[in-house]
């Protein structure tokens, strides 16, 4: 019997992704731990390895399609004995199904949302050939896909006689219809969609959106939309860290090793929330998580966006380990090779831009965590030291709070544990 291949859930949370890349063709012979295909997900770009044994009948999603649904038949292997060439598949992507309009056939919905709903992500209840009350009392009744264009270009669907069954509005009816300056009432209630960018006569280039740059936009606008942040900055003197770096690396030279200025902060940022746990929670809803154990997201910029694999239980570990941990993670992180439970957790964040000349600045909290610490560039400045004006390497430091989990008073004194352990680093390696 023919072995369907389907998309894999490859995360937890993962819904649909890319297929970017096949990576055997129609006759292969292919064995149970092969690497088939690359998938990318909102996050990387991971390997997709067989299970079964056979050989490549047909291929049913073409490499580069988007929006594949969890499930959805991607190919189909012939087994031993079976001809590939009678061998078949098709995609049977996972659609929420809507509910039925209550004077429309079942057989006629089924038609219409496999003509026109396919290919897009179902809207919610009301709108998938949902009959919708018309100024007299009438019901208006339209597929989802002629609804939503109606919606875009503020089409009143009242004015529009449907083609359809039973009356009912398709993409075909509402294409050459003009838009209306009184839309109904129920539009106004739908959220509003960004507008399509205006070029102007300028000339440019259009890029789609890649699935982890549409996630890193929709999280980090929700994040600024429902996270009340507040943001509280210390300046740290880093000249007895450098020195303790320099002497270290001397150490570890023999060993291969060498520490950056980030592996040391982000141990001392673990420290910090362990020895400050009112800071090392997260709010969810009517509960506060608070963690026995600091595991610190590090910010590492990635052609496709940007993505934090984790250092669990940081303040536990040696300096050199999280050097080497680091160095993996980013190198692997950059080629998109991470697996989820490698960016997927934490309880806070660290990002540095120091190395860009970045002064200070204030990062948005990465949801569900608590806290993120934005890193700034050291540099030589004046400062205070023992009542006298001197030259130092200082950098700002700024911790942005979720203030619903973490209170003003509560931050700051995070804030001074961490400045405490940069000025005094010893206590790193204790």
């Amino acid at each position: 019997m023919a072995i369907q291949l389907k998309m894999p859930a490859l995360s937890p949370t993962m819904e649909e992704g890319t297929l970017a890349k096949w990576l055997v063709k129609k006759g292969d012979k292919i064995e149970p731990g092969d690497i088939i295909a690359e998938i990318e997900t909102d996050k990387a770009t991971m390997e997709f390895e067989a299970i079964d044994e056979g050989i490549v009948a047909d291929i049913a999603v073409d490499a580069g399609t988007e929006n594949v649904k969890v499930g959805t038949i991607i190919a189909t292997l012939a087994e031993e004995g079976e001809d590939p060439s009678q061998v078949s598949s098709a995609p049977t992507p996972v659609v929420e199904k809507a509910p039925v309009a209550e004077n429309a056939p079942v057989a006629e919905q089924k038609t219409e949302a496999t003509a026109e709903a396919a290919p897009v992500k179902s809207e919610p209840a009301t709108s998938v050939a949902a009959s919708t009350p018309a100024a007299g009392g009438e019901r208006v009744i339209a597929s989802p896909l002629a609804r939503r264009i109606a919606t875009s270009r503020n089409i009143d669907l009242t004015a529009i006689k449907g083609s359809g069954p039973h009356g009912r509005i398709v993409k075909a009816d509402i294409d050459g219809a003009k838009a209306s300056a009184a839309a109904k009432p129920a539009a106004a209630a739908t959220p509003a969609t960004p507008a399509a960018a205006q070029d102007f006569g300028i000339p440019h280039t259009a890029e789609k959106l890649s699935s982890m740059r549409k996630t890193i936009a929709r999280r980090l606008t929700e994040s600024k939309q429902q996270v009340p942040h507040i943001y509280l900055t210390v300046d740290i003197r880093l000249d007895a860290l450098l020195k303790l770096r320099a002497e270290l690396n001397d150490s570890l030279a023999s060993s291969g090793v060498k520490l950056s200025v980030n592996d040391l902060l982000i141990k001392a940022l673990a420290k910090s929330l362990v020895a400050v746990p009112s800071c090392n929670v997260q709010f969810a809803g009517d509960q506060l998580l608070s963690f026995s154990r600091a595991d610190i997201s590090v910010a590492v910029s990635i052609p496709a966006g940007l993505i934090t694999p984790i250092i669990v239980d940081a303040g536990d570990k040696t300096v050199s380990k999280i050097a080497t941990e680091m160095k993996d993670l980013a190198g692997r992180a950059r080629e998109g090779k991470l697996q989820p439970h490698e960016f997927m957790g934490g309880t806070a964040s660290l990002s540095n831009m120091g190395m860009y000349g970045i002064k200070q600045f204030e990062a948005v909290i990465n949801p569900p965590q608590g806290m993120i610490m934005a890193i700034g560039a050291g540099e030589k400045r004046p400062y205070v030291i023992e009542d006298t004006l001197q030259i130092a390497s200082v950098m700002s430091a700024t911790g942005s709070f979720d203030h619903r989990a973490i209170d003003g008073a509560d931050g700051a004194q995070l804030m001074k544990v961490f400045k405490d352990l940069i000025e005094k680093p010893m206590g790193l390696l204790a």
